[in-house]
């Protein structure tokens, strides 16, 4: 009888390393030399660059790339990972695919400069009639929103500057913060969300410029941010207490938008509490909505 051995079982990391390694080989095939200032040479048996001449540009040793490609366990640094995603004229998605191979996060670089809200994106939020929502910037700033949030939290249109920005409405507007049935619970949870997203701006000058308006114009907001306190991106659930039509209830999430990056869409969703479907729909029809 024959015994067929099982065979062996491959990890996770050896998975990993494989793909990294068939990754590395795949770009450095599609790299001609004249691409990175390399004299093309005579007799190239295979496509590409040779490993020798990714490891001259990359700064590293060619035995030591070429067990890279050979999907050994070597762990480079994120200062080699960088090095060699120069070396191989990479991508911003290639790039970032290449850390997450060698498990690392790909590093971040915060935006700056004037945002702007995709079309698609504000195709998307006008067609979203039942739902109020709007699209933040990196530093919290409405960028655009639709006529259901409009009627229920009132028209951003008429802010300007630093006014149209959610932490400002939250901690410096007094009728923003009448609408907040459970401002108490909302606001300091909102400003431990804004200072997680807030690490990557740091010394950002408007992000500085908001934060020391807020300092002042807030007692709240002086005593919590010292604190530090980070939250993720969380949903949840809001009551607004409607000048017009009274108390109404939304479910909210928040959703990353891939392209530009540090931009989200928030949406609101009506529920059944306080008939504030009915409610909604009543504001809407107002010609002031």
């Amino acid at each position: 009888m024959t015994i067929i051995s099982p065979s062996p079982r491959t990890s996770p990391d050896d998975n990993r390393r494989r793909e990294f390694a068939s990754f590395l080989r795949s770009r450095r095939e599609k790299l001609r030399p004249d691409e990175v200032g390399l004299p093309p040479g005579f007799r190239r048996r295979t496509p590409g660059l040779r490993r020798e001449e990714v490891a001259q540009l990359a700064g590293v040793g060619a035995t030591w790339y070429t067990w890279l490609e050979q999907g050994r366990d070597v762990r480079p640094s994120a200062e080699v990972l960088g090095a060699l995603a120069d070396a191989l004229k990479l991508d911003p998605a290639e790039r970032g695919h290449l850390f997450r191979l060698s498990d690392r996060p790909p590093p971040e670089t915060p935006s700056s400069g004037p945002e702007t809200v995709p079309a698609a994106l504000r195709r998307m939020l006008t067609g979203m009639t039942g739902q109020p929502a709007y699209v933040l910037g990196r530093r919290w700033d409405i960028l655009a929103w639709n006529r259901a949030a409009v009627a229920v939290f009132g028209d951003y249109g008429r802010l300007q500057g630093d006014e149209r920005n959610v932490m400002h409405m939250v901690f410096a507007d007094p009728a923003h913060r009448r609408l907040l049935v459970d401002w108490d619970r909302l606001a300091p949870a909102a400003l431990a969300m804004f200072r997680a997203d807030s690490v990557r701006h740091a010394g950002d000058p408007d992000f500085e410029r908001l934060i020391a308006i807020l300092t002042a114009a807030s007692a709240a907001f002086r005593a919590w941010w010292p604190k530090h306190e980070v939250l993720r991106p969380l949903g949840g659930f809001k009551r607004v207490n409607h000048p017009a039509v009274g108390r109404m209830v939304f479910e909210y999430t928040s959703l990353a938008v891939a392209e530009p990056p540090d931009m989200k869409l928030v949406v609101y969703t009506p529920l059944g509490d306080e008939a504030t479907v009915g409610k909604l729909d009543r504001l809407l029809e107002s010609p002031d909505a």
